[in-house]
Formats: C-alpha cells, structure tokens, sequence
C-alpha cells in the first residue's frame, strides 16, 4: 500500500470515529415568524444552518460576500425546501463600510432580529490587510462581526427573547489578545497566531456583552467551537489535493459541524444562561485562563469600540465587575 493510500485510509477510520462522537441538537423549537441573521451563508456551517433554519420556519437573511454565490447557495436552500423564506444581502466583512451599508439595508427591511449568527470567517490567510487597514483575520472575524453586532443591536432589543451567535474555534486556546500590537505588524504575523488571536476575541466579544447586558437583558450571547468541519475556511492552508482529500475523509461535514450553532440557536435550556462557550453541543466551563480573562476581555472591548469608531450611543457601559 502506498503512504498516500495509507494516509487515506487511516484518516478515513479516524473520521468515521470523530462522526459516531459527535453530537446533534436535539430541540424541537420552531422559529415562525423570526427573523436570523446568518454571515457567510453562502457556504459550509452557514449555508447549513440557514437551510436548517428555513426548515423551522425562520425568515432568514443570508449574507454573503458574492451576492452570485449567495443566490446559488439560496437557489440550493429552496431546492431542499420550497417553502424556504429567504433574504440575501450583500456584505463584506472586511469593510466597515459594508458592514455599516448591510445594517442599515437590515433595519429597512425589518425593526426587529431575534437571531443573529456571526458564522462568516477566514483562517490562516496571507499578511494581507482589510479596506480599513486592519490586519485581515482579526478585522474580519471580530471587527467586522463586533461592528455588526452593535449596529444590529437596537433591532435584537426588539425581540422578546434574542440570541447573538459567535462561531469561533477550538483555535481559541492558543490565542492571545496582542493589545500593543493588534495588527501584528513589524515581523510578528504568522498566519495561525493571527488567526487564534480573532477566535480569542470572538469568545472574550460573547463573554464582555453578556456582562455589559446584565442579567435581566433579552438579548443572550454565545459563543462556540462547531468541531473539525471541512469547509471553503481552510483554502489558505494549502495541501493540495491530498490535503482535500484527507480534511474530507476526516473532518466533519457542514451538516455535523452545524449542530452546536443550532444547539446555541436553539436549545431552550439556554435561555437563563449567556456569555459562555460551547462544544459538541454541550457547555464547555473548563476554559483557558485567556478566554476568561474580565481585564481583557474590558480591554478588547474598548479597543473595538475605538477601531471601528462605534457611536457613543450604541456603546455598552462596562460593569463594576468588569
């Protein structure tokens, strides 16, 4: 047997184990009526998650960085389900102005989001910088989200019982918060610790709004690991065909990957608890010091606020806990 074939076949059998582990949601909730804000629902988690979604009933607003692309996944969505209710915005996460454009496009068309999933991301990308300068992973996967989330804030208030959504990563626990430094300039980059320093922020951005929404808020905060999923997010991480190869017979499926986000989304045991992480559709407490860490996740914060020049009156006040 070759090594290639061996390779193969070995992480075939680890894939087929890792897929017998891994957990479903299990709610029953329907969400006629509600409106869910998916990022990247073009493609793998979040393309499922709005299929998913539409299922329940939900009107989903799909965004998407192509708007060609996002009518192919939306033309696919309806071709599982015709009775599907869905909206597609154009939105690019690396441009504020787009963002800002996106929010306003959303509070257009409706007063009131009751879901809102902040799937979209990049990973191990090139030094390469967004239109506003910011180094590309962190300023796409939590400034781009951080901007969007406050912008859409008003309208989650709104809602009875609201839920904000922040797929991260299990790369979270080799992240640090480089507060001197964020952009990782001057020889500092490296495409992973980029990477793990946006998927930090994304679980310290859940953590830090929960406490800033205090316990008798409407708006619930989460964020999650969705497993190993073999999507479109690791193409910068080269392998070639081999590569595909192996991260398919591996790694989850967007289907399987999808289920905590559903869980978080969905599970009504959630409803009295925000601002923890999930994993397997389950709460993970047992964290790494940096995921729980209050000075820096006040501190992230606050540098957020400040980079994407959010209005003082969209701000949260931080808490005497904080």
């Amino acid at each position: 047997m070759s090594y290639g074939k061996f390779v193969c076949s070995a992480t075939s059998e680890l894939g087929r184990t890792v897929t017998r582990r891994t957990k479903h949601c299990t709610s029953n909730r329907r969400l006629d009526g509600q409106t869910v804000i998916i990022t990247g629902a073009n493609t793998g988690i979040g393309k499922e998650t709005a299929y998913q979604l539409s299922l329940r009933g939900a009107k989903v607003i799909m965004s998407c960085r192509s708007i060609a692309r996002g009518e192919e996944a939306m033309n696919d969505i309806k071709g599982r389900n015709s009775g599907a209710d869905l909206t597609l915005f154009e939105l690019d996460l690396a441009s504020l102005k787009s963002v800002r454009e996106f929010a306003q496009q959303v509070s257009q068309n409706t007063d009131c989001v009751d879901i809102l999933v902040n799937n979209a991301g990049v990973m191990n990308t090139p030094e390469w910088s967004t239109a506003d300068g910011f180094e590309m992973q962190f300023g796409t996967n939590h400034l781009g989200h951080f901007l969007l989330t406050m912008l859409l804030l008003p309208l989650l208030q709104n809602s009875p019982k609201a839920r904000v959504v922040n797929v991260s990563s299990i790369g979270h626990m080799a992240g640090k918060i480089h507060l001197d430094n964020i952009n990782l300039r001057n020889g500092a980059y490296s495409p992973f610790k980029s990477y793990a320093q946006s998927k930090l922020a994304n679980v310290l951005f859940a953590r830090e709004m929960a406490k800033r929404l205090g316990p008798s808020t409407t708006v619930n905060t989460y964020s999650l690991h969705p497993g190993a999923v073999h999507t479109e997010l690791a193409r910068h991480s080269g392998g070639g065909q081999l590569g595909d190869k192996i991260m398919g017979s591996m790694f989850l499926t967007p289907e399987l990957g999808a289920q905590t986000s559903l869980h978080c989304i969905l599970d009504e045991g959630l409803d009295g608890e925000s601002g923890f992480y999930y994993s397997n559709c389950q709460r993970v407490d047992n964290m790494v010091p940096a995921a729980v860490d209050d000075k820096m996740s006040q501190a992230l914060w606050e540098l957020s606020v400040k980079l994407v020049n959010l209005e003082p009156h969209l701000d949260l006040p931080a808490t005497k806990a904080s």
